[in-house]
């Protein structure tokens, strides 16, 4: 009875963690846009704040905690952090070339990405369900691409989509790694943070009208959502952690619109429609598979 207790504790603990990460982050993208800043310019403070974060937090770990954590443990670390550095530039020039909308919808594509490497280069074909979830949510892709090359934003969709599957590369690769990968995307944000600064012609040339919600973003909100996301699969299911994630892709166009007054399209909104639902169609599906396995595993007292 206890040990039942015990683990409905963990299991909230794990949701309330995990649901205030991804609440922190949908913020993510509205204080980029507040910052009011050139797209290199941003790139380039947004990034380094994030080492700077990743840098108090290890040490923190390592002076207060005893506990030694390397920043990117070898080859495999140092392909994670190639692979987050260019997702990192690719989204934050898809921020300054398309609605927000179009990219988180684009975005979401992550998980399916992820699913098809996996069956490429580990050999885990994917189930039916989720083939059938692939085809509607290209079907998706599709459409918001299609109005992106109406109204001028192709380029922003294409980085976009560059971003999402460039971040599935970096979590496949994290997965088959199997070691402590943590701190490899933090730290990795010195070369974005470096390409910024050159592409922004040095420091003295940094263009930002409102700097403080940079800051706020990148010290605080980014490495705060990022821990509880990465936390939050210790106490729950990863269809449960992957269902928080949905939240950038829904709140995120609501801010922007309460904001700024941007509303997508006809076309992209029914694009990230057929995307949205058929994530959470899937991810319902993958969280019952996964409730059903848990009870069959489940040890059962004797009549």
């Amino acid at each position: 009875m206890q040990d039942t207790l015990s683990a409905a504790a963990s299991h909230r603990k794990g949701l309330l963690i995990t649901a205030f990460g991804g609440l922190m982050l949908t913020i993510d993208i509205p204080l980029i846009r507040l910052s009011q800043g050139e797209v290199w310019s941003v790139l380039a403070i947004r990034s380094a704040l994030t080492v700077i974060a990743a840098i108090l937090a290890w040490g923190t770990i390592r002076l207060i905690f005893k506990h030694r954590v390397p920043f990117i443990p070898g080859k495999a670390g140092l392909l994670v952090a190639a692979l987050y550095a260019l997702s990192a530039v690719t989204f934050m020039l898809a921020v300054f070339n398309t609605s927000t909308a179009n990219l988180v919808f684009i975005l979401a594509f992550n998980p399916m990405f992820s699913a098809l490497l996996a069956w490429l280069l580990a050999g885990e074909k994917p189930r039916p369900q989720t083939f059938a979830a692939m085809i509607a949510m290209i079907i998706g892709v599709l459409m918001i691409v299609y109005d992106g090359m109406r109204a001028g934003n192709l380029t922003g969709d294409l980085l976009a989509l560059a971003s999402s599957f460039t971040l599935a590369c970096a979590i496949t690769a994290s997965r088959k790694a199997r070691t402590d990968l943590g701190f490899a995307p933090l730290f990795a944000a010195i070369v974005p943070s470096m390409i910024g600064f050159v592409m922004a012609g040095g420091p003295s040339n940094l263009v930002l009208a409102e700097p403080v919600w940079l800051v706020l973003n990148g010290l605080i909100i980014i490495p705060i959502a990022f821990w509880c996301l990465a936390t939050g699969p210790k106490y729950i299911s990863g269809p449960e952690v992957a269902m928080f994630y949905l939240l950038e892709t829904i709140l995120a166009p609501i801010w922007i619109w309460m904001i700024f007054s941007e509303t997508p399209s006809p076309i992209g909104l029914a694009g990230g429609a057929i995307i949205v639902v058929t994530l959470v169609a899937h991810s319902t599906w993958q969280l019952l598979m996964h409730r059903r396995a848990v009870r069959t595993l489940a040890p059962r007292h004797p009549m």
